[in-house]
């Protein structure tokens, strides 16, 4: 270990640290308690974000949930916020929904369930969120998402996670940075629901990011008189993006009993060490929930660099570990829910090294008031610093245990390394910091870095062609292989149309409720499903098609990139064929409208399966129905990109025989793009 970080102890001859400030006196005393430390914990959903996880092989898949949940070995989250689905997308791709109707109910559908049976099983004492971001159509006629309909919607989704997997939620809130206003109303009606259902949840509220309300929005849910039927006070983002100076982007309101907490935050390592430190010494506020939990997500969806590990391909079983879960693991393997903060005999918040802008501390005193943590950053520091370290108030005056992640290097090896072990003398101690650090100082022991394999892609194992699907070998209400929902809800289901087996179906027929959309984006954006390598180039897709009511259905090819928060805006081609005998080879865009490259008139196709095809060939794209040319044209805009399954309006169509095989098409007559 380098010997200028060697830590000395008082009455020792001191060795200070090359360009080392003044030091600072850090008096940690256990009788000047503060509130108490909720945890620290992950988002998954708010965009269908973890997909993929579920798709990984063993070992991989068991060693990125213990990266993620298994205590003293990595992130060790101490909670879990999970989306209830609605059906829509709400980030990088849409969720399913437990009720497709008001009259449909199924609690096994996608793969929330799943992620939260995981983490208990790891760690049983993890405490279980969710929040809706989207919420089917049928709700409240499409008109109210906060009617009685939405309550019973929420009741039912909390009892089918008691009674179908054992799982309590624990807490749940309200609709996600809903922009369109609140309904304190709402709030008391669901907390009589929970309570004559003999749920304990909780209420959380109002899940926004008030840096982005109006000033006449941020007076509404700043009056404590809104949280009366609310139990923990909530806000997203409280110390904004990048440069965190202050978390000061809350709301100024305190009740009595209630406590704040960060119920969205970044995920980026410097990003958690200044949240998880600011958020108490600026707002109070006890737990910080970070966004998303894993980036297990196509990699050309919006946002797919996101999350404390990357999990994009499956079909390797390569993934990333994130250093922001070496930065939470500095306070969730040092302190758990529980614990009480300590705070300066002023009555202030513990926090300032030499500048609140470059470095923070918090301390924290365990329930069996002996023990503590202190946890110390110095992300924005341009010089090494001296903290004098005062333990007083009855704390232990036994061994002391120091952690240190460097949060500017990109070696592995810098990050959550045991520095030292030693005992006090006197009852302090001399801790030397390095500029852009997290440190933990504890007495307790116990804590791990986890050291299982992240294998790295292997090429001769990536997703390649020939790749087909007939979607026989699933259960109803399953989401099939790979397919990753952009928009809508595409699951298993018998086949109709006089044919027998199982089929992929598209199951919300009402346009769903969007958090960002605005009416015209709601009735612009129709439902559907991708999957598969982006740098495929030339290939051909096909499917048996089977369009049930008024609409068309869609074959996808090339698709590359999506508008954040829009997913009607897509770089890809569109085969459609309508329910007159329309089609069309239609070109959408990322920031224009489409553009309809070719189209004519079939014969309509009733109530029949049919197989379509979409091919390409270097520029060529060429369509055919039931084994029929329909068009060829001539379009150089997209070179490679994924396949895909849609349906043109909120309409059920059901899809079978998936298949993308490499081709080279012979060149013809085509209509030519200028």
């Amino acid at each position: 270990m380098d010997g200028t970080r060697e830590l000395l102890m008082v009455g020792l001859t001191l060795v200070l640290t090359s360009g080392a400030r003044a030091s600072t006196t850090i008096l940690v005393d256990g009788r000047v308690v503060g509130r108490t430390f909720d945890g620290i914990g992950a988002i998954s959903g708010g965009g269908g974000n973890s997909r993929l996880l579920v798709e990984y092989p063993e070992p991989s898949r068991s060693e990125i949930l213990d990266y993620l949940f298994k205590p003293n070995y990595g992130a060790s989250l101490q909670l879990l916020k999970v989306e209830i689905g609605g059906d829509a997308n709400s980030t990088s791709g849409a969720e399913p929904s437990h009720m497709h109707s008001s009259t449909d109910e199924n609690y096994f559908r996608g793969y929330e369930w799943w992620i939260m049976e995981q983490a208990k099983a790891r760690n049983p004492d993890i405490q279980l969120l969710a929040l809706e971001w989207t919420a089917p159509g049928w709700i409240g006629g499409s008109q109210n998402f906060w009617s009685q309909d939405n309550i019973d919607y929420i009741v039912k989704w909390i009892n089918g996670a008691k009674r179908y997997h054992n799982l309590t939620i624990d807490y749940v809130g309200g609709w996600n940075e809903c922009y369109t206003g609140w309904n304190r109303e709402w709030f008391k009606n669901l907390k009589r629901a929970l309570a004559a259902n003999g749920l304990a949840t909780k209420i959380i509220g109002v899940d926004e990011y008030y840096s982005h309300l109006t000033q006449a929005d941020r007076a509404t849910i700043s009056n404590s008189a809104f949280y009366e039927d609310i139990d923990i006070i909530a806000a997203h983002y409280p110390c904004d993006f990048g440069t965190i100076v202050r978390c000061s982007a809350f709301p100024p309101v305190s009740v009595a009993g209630k406590a704040m907490w960060a119920s969205e935050s970044g995920d980026s390592a410097i990003d958690i060490a200044r949240t998880n430190n600011l958020m108490y010494l600026d707002g109070k506020m006890t737990a910080s929930i970070i966004w998303p939990l894993v980036g297990a997500v196509y990699e050309n969806f919006p946002i797919s660099d996101g999350g404390l590990i990357l999990a994009r391909e499956p079909w390797t079983g390569g993934y990333q570990v994130r250093p922001g879960v070496w930065a939470i693991a500095h306070t969730t393997q040092f302190v758990q829910p529980g614990w009480q903060y300590l705070e300066s005999k002023a009555g202030t918040a513990l926090g300032s090294l030499s500048s609140r802008t470059v470095g923070s501390y918090v301390a924290f005193k365990s329930p069996n008031g002996s023990d503590y943590s202190v946890v110390l950053e110095t992300a924005y520091a341009s010089a090494a610093e001296m903290v004098n370290i005062v333990i007083a108030g009855g704390l232990s005056a036994g061994p002391v245990h120091v952690w240190s992640t460097n949060l500017k290097s990109l070696d592995p090896d810098q990050y959550f390394v045991h520095e030292q072990t030693f005992t006090p003398v006197g009852g302090s101690f001399w801790l030397p910091l390095q500029p852009g650090y997290l440190y933990s100082v504890t007495t307790t022991t116990g804590q791990g870095k986890g050291n299982a394999g992240t294998p790295a892609s292997d090429t001769r194992s990536a997703l390649r062609l020939p790749y087909s699907d007939d979607f026989g070998g699933y259960e109803p209400g399953q989401q099939a292989r790979l397919l990753s929902d952009v928009n809508g809800a595409f699951e298993i289901a018998p086949c109709g149309g006089g044919r027998a087996g199982l089929c992929l179906r598209q199951m919300a027929e009402v346009v769903p409720y969007f958090w960002w959309a605005t009416p015209q984006q709601r009735k612009a954006s129709d439902p559907y499903t991708l999957m598969g390598n982006p740098s495929w180039a030339d290939y051909q897709v096909s499917a048996d098609v089977l369009l049930e009511h008024a609409g068309a259905v869609q074959l996808i090819g090339r698709a590359s990139k999506q508008m954040p928060f829009d997913p009607s805006h897509v770089a890809a081609y569109f085969f459609e064929l309508d329910d007159r005998g329309t089609w069309a080879i239609v070109r959408k865009q990322m920031a224009d409208e489409p553009i309809t490259l070719t189209s004519g008139l079939v014969a309509p196709p009733g109530g029949a399966w049919h197989r379509m095809t979409l091919a390409f060939s270097g520029t060529t794209i060429r369509a055919e129905l039931d084994g029929q040319l329909v068009g060829t044209v001539e379009d150089a805009e997209y070179r490679t990109g994924q396949v895909g399954l849609g349906v043109g309006g909120w309409s059920s169509a059901q899809f079978d025989n998936l298949s993308v095989t490499p081709v080279r098409l012979r060149r013809g007559p085509a209509v030519r793009r200028r």
